[in-house]
């Protein structure tokens, strides 16, 4: 009984050892440096966005998220749906011009 005690406890120092060891060669495998809190690598023009804006954006790496194939096809969706908005408004903008009516 002693005898596997004294195994099991042997191979926890080893364990603990090559993990620290590990830990100190390889540290923590990013490639750049960590964001300061509550910053994001998100980025949006701070008016006049466009559809080509919002499929641009790209969000942070994370363990758990959301599934990047959904998060693609909203963005995707967005950025359509706010072209044919700023498409129409010109339209209307563009008859409102021509009939001569102004706003006041």
């Amino acid at each position: 009984m002693t005898t596997a005690l004294i195994y099991l406890l042997v191979m926890l120092l080893v364990a603990a050892v090559v993990f620290l060891l590990a830990s100190l060669v390889f540290g923590r495998g990013e490639e750049l440096a960590p964001l300061a809190p509550g910053s994001s690598p998100t980025r949006l023009p701070a008016e006049d966005i466009t559809g080509k804006d919002v499929e641009g954006v790209k969000y942070q790496v994370v363990l758990r998220g959301y599934k990047m194939s959904e998060v693609d096809w909203v963005m995707s969706r967005l950025g359509a749906e706010i072209d044919l908005l700023r498409a129409r408004v010109a339209e209307l903008e563009a008859e409102r011009g021509s009939c001569g009516v102004s706003r006041e």
